[in-house]
């Protein structure tokens, strides 16, 4: 009788261990580079600090917005994830409003004018429209099915992000973020459609617009009719020559990652912090751990960002069914290209343009929104049995 209870409580124990998955590895690495971000931050930050009466003021600030966005991940993880569903249209539709509101009521910083307040909190909308975006595609993917096959179904999805994308290259003059937003919809076009040599021609084409706007850029140098993303165009192709303007920030973060060699100079000993690099506890946080943890310190945190998209992969690839999935890879696809851009900006292997490292950089909303997104992966990481795996 006691076997039979035993074996009975064993079974129900194996078959909630089926019904139930939490990926701890993800939570892990998200919590280790949130707890590395925090470190990097004060270290990066606290000169820029004390010219503010509080060497903690800006690792006081994350911290109250990464303890709010661990609140709301936890409380998103445990919600069904086809629960979002229903707001997909909404998040569209929120996010062109509150890019527009920036317009009358947005508050600019840093002089750039990307933020507005919403209950006492500041919001940058780009960062709603990333969300938005992985809801309503991942909702409109579904719905379209097979269609999404066809020439006007695929033109139609690759469309659908150009209006916001416009709106925040435009209106918060943020082509970054722009160009994340849309990377993320073509990466999530991709995973459900079959026909790649459209998006080889997409590549191509891409290319080309680049290499020609390059072109261009370069015989019209000497005109002085080239504005501000023109001249960085330049101080890429030759950083040296603009020195003293555009060219001087990647500059000083390549000094930065260059003194750094293998080892670093050990953590909170960087020279470059100190009034030298401009906004190096936002998009130029990199170079600072290159300087202070050499290329071990910085080869290991993309390492972790290489196994967080590898766990993304494992829930996309055994997700309940293709909305989860979808989800999963359009959070990869922000993450992911977000990283990519930020390391390319601080090495200059391309051309300097505003992007923060995600986790780590300096930025209320981002980490909140980042760490949303990370609940709605978990939430779909839920649904799937250990059977399954």
């Amino acid at each position: 009788m006691a076997e039979r209870r035993y074996g009975n409580n064993l079974r129900r124990r194996n078959k909630g261990q089926q019904e139930s998955f939490f990926d701890y590895t993800l939570l892990f690495i998200v919590l280790f580079l949130l707890a590395f971000g925090l470190v990097m931050l004060y270290s990066t930050s606290s000169y820029d600090g004390s010219q503010q009466g509080d060497p903690a003021f800006f690792l006081k600030r994350q911290l109250t917005s990464t303890i709010i966005g661990l609140a709301a991940m936890m409380v998103v993880a445990n919600i069904p994830y086809h629960f979002w569903e229903h707001f997909a249209m909404l998040g569209y539709v929120a996010s062109i409003v509150l890019i527009l509101l920036i317009i009358p009521f947005g508050y600019e910083a840093n002089g750039a004018k990307r933020w507005i307040r919403v209950a006492g909190l500041s919001i940058q909308p780009a960062e709603v429209a990333k969300l938005g975006m992985i809801l309503f595609l991942a909702s409109l993917i579904c719905r379209m099915g097979r269609n999404i096959r066809t020439g006007k179904g695929f033109m139609i999805v690759l469309m659908i992000p150009m209006p916001i994308c416009l709106l925040v290259w435009q209106v918060t003059e943020n082509m970054s973020s722009a160009i994340i937003i849309f990377g993320i919809a073509v990466l999530m076009l991709f995973v459900s459609s079959p026909d790649y040599k459209r998006f080889i021609l997409l590549g191509l084409a891409g290319v080309a617009v680049c290499v020609l706007a390059v072109f261009v850029i370069v015989n019209l140098a000497d005109s002085g009719s080239l504005g501000v993303r023109g001249t960085r165009i330049l101080a890429w192709l030759d950083p040296e020559a603009y020195a003293s303007g555009k060219g001087f920030q990647t500059l000083q973060a390549l000094y930065a990652i260059g003194s750094g060699g293998i080892l670093g100079k050990g953590l909170g000993q960087s020279m470059q912090k100190l009034g030298f690099l401009p906004e190096a506890q936002n998009d130029m946080i990199f170079s600072i751990i290159c300087e202070e943890l050499g290329l071990f310190g910085a080869i290991s945190i993309l390492l972790l960002f290489i196994l967080l998209i590898w766990r993304f992969m494992v829930i996309a690839n055994n997700a309940q069914d293709l909305f989860g999935a979808l989800l999963v890879v359009g959070v990869m696809g922000h993450i992911a290209i977000q990283v990519i851009l930020n390391v390319a900006v601080v090495t200059n292997t391309i051309p300097n343009t505003g992007i923060s490292l995600p986790f780590i950089s300096y930025g209320g909303s981002s980490v909140l929104f980042l760490l949303v997104e990370i609940g709605i992966v978990l939430s779909v990481g839920r649904g799937i049995r250990l059977k399954d795996l």
